[in-house]
């Protein structure tokens, strides 16, 4: 048993030996290949036999990362890992002379790389992709993975902000060879998107590509490319809960300045202050948006609620005038008693206290009835006066405003010995109070007037808020 567990020990120790010496004779074949790869090797010059023919490079990129969008300067910040595969036509071996050594690593900057760069990069720093190291085959292929952190422009449209889709170029190509020197290919039919880590304010829904041959003015030569379209879409949640729904709740407060009395004296406080927050909020809007023409959607929105602010302010300015008009006032038109204060008060349920949706004079009328049966009661003996003469203008309507007790008193023949000056008095003192009662009467039609009005625009503007609502918001894509 003993012996057994020996013999198994050789075994494993023996095994492990036999690793350590492939290993160590791998490094040592690995260190001849590359002494015996670069002795007459320069990496100035394309690595082809034959000097007319072009050099094939497969591009595959992978989008890592989406860094950030500026929409204000147009610049894509993006995490890319970019591979780059070529043959080398004077980096061949024969395996079987190297321990079958297949592959092998070595700094990029000991071989010849294509000089791929981002055509529309908008980074100050013109450096390329990291050095990072190759992975150099037995048949010449060579393998390059390198990340790069890349800034391009892109042209971004906000029409539809915050709803809004972006596409963004990365255009790649060779800045010194032309076709007929350096041939670049697809090696996918779009960039590679299975390791992207999601982005808190954009999706990405794909990355198509495209090889496009463009002849430059100032070359003959076709000069090859490709470009990678990265289709973004904003998340707008953010934008919709923290910029249009207190935007949305605030335009709701203007129409509400005309349900406010007019006693308070806050209509006007209130519509300013709501036109100064909205502008508040475009003016966050306007520092990220890139200065051009095309106004965003959300900007369209701020714009037609501050005017609809404003024409609400102007109207209730208007309508505190009609509300505090003095005595000095006209009377009211008669058109106007008759559209606003006996139709439209009633269509928009405008009431003064006491009255009734119904018989705004009922309660008067049953007052009234009240009394007399009251009266009535306490004096069931008292006969009924006599009919006043006719040369009394008690009961006459058009006598409202002047009263004149000389025909009456001296007719009546109750107080025919009164003193003149009394009876001047007395009538001084009626003929004010009547006055009074008629001004009084004058200003509450005004105010009666001001508040009709001020309830129709009120739901005037509560519909066009609504409706200016769904059309802005409802055009988004």
């Amino acid at each position: 048993m003993e012996g057994t567990r020996r013999g198994m020990e050789m075994l494993f120790f023996s095994a492990l030996l036999l690793v350590e010496a492939a290993h160590c004779a791998q490094g040592r074949f690995a260190h001849k290949l590359l002494n015996d790869l670069m002795e007459n090797y320069s990496t100035a010059l394309r690595p082809v036999e034959d000097t007319d023919k072009s050099l094939n490079v497969t591009l595959q990129v992978t989008l890592s990362q989406l860094k950030d969008m500026d929409e204000r300067n147009q610049v894509l910040i993006a995490y890319l890992w970019i591979r780059q595969t070529w043959h080398d036509a004077h980096l061949k071996w024969n395996k079987e002379e190297y321990d079958g050594l297949e592959v092998i690593r070595i700094p990029s900057s000991l071989v010849w790389r294509p000089d791929l760069v981002l055509y529309n990069k908008a980074d100050d720093d013109f450096s390329g992709p990291v050095d990072t190291n190759v992975v150099l085959r037995y048949n010449g292929e060579i393998t390059w993975d390198a990340p790069a952190i890349t800034k391009s422009s892109c042209v971004v449209d906000v029409s539809y902000f915050p709803f809004d889709s972006q596409q963004c170029n990365l255009t790649f190509g060779s800045w010194t060879y032309n076709g007929n020197q350096v041939d670049i290919t697809m090696g996918m039919d779009s960039g590679d998107l299975s390791d992207f880590v999601e982005n808190v304010e954009w999706e990405c829904h794909g990355m198509p590509a495209t090889k496009n041959v463009i002849m430059y003015g100032c070359c003959s030569d076709p000069y090859p490319d490709i470009t990678y379209t990265v289709l973004l879409q904003r998340r707008s949640s953010f934008y919709i809960f923290n910029l249009l729904l207190p935007c949305f709740l605030i335009s709701f407060l203007a129409p509400l300045s005309f349900y406010l009395p007019a006693d308070s004296g806050e209509k006007v406080s209130l519509g300013v202050t709501v036109l100064l927050a909205l502008t508040v909020f475009q003016m966050m809007v306007a520092e990220s948006m890139p200065p051009s023409e095309n106004v965003p959607l959300i900007g369209k929105y701020y714009v037609a609620t501050m005017t609809m602010i404003t024409a609400s302010t102007s109207l209730t300015i208007f309508i505190m005038n009609i509300h505090f008009c003095g005595a000095e006032a006209k009377p009211v038109p008669y058109w106007a008693k008759v559209i606003i204060i006996d139709y439209m008060s009633k269509i928009f349920f405008v009431y003064e206290v006491g009255e009734s949706c119904t018989s705004p004079f009922g309660q008067m009328e049953e007052s009234e009835s009240f009394r007399q049966n009251q009266k009535r009661k306490l004096h069931p003996k008292e006969k009924p006066k006599a009919a006043p003469p006719p040369c009394c203008p008690d009961n006459d309507k058009s006598a409202a405003f002047t009263l004149t007790f000389d025909p009456c008193v001296y007719c009546s023949g109750g107080i025919l010995g009164c003193d003149p000056k009394l009876v001047w008095n007395v009538e001084y003192i009626a003929n004010c109070f009547r006055e009074q009662k008629a001004t009084c009467l004058k200003v509450a039609e005004w105010k009666k007037v001001a508040k009709v009005m001020d309830r129709i625009f009120m739901w005037i503007f509560f519909i066009m808020v609504f409706l200016m609502s769904i059309l802005i918001i409802g055009k988004a894509p």
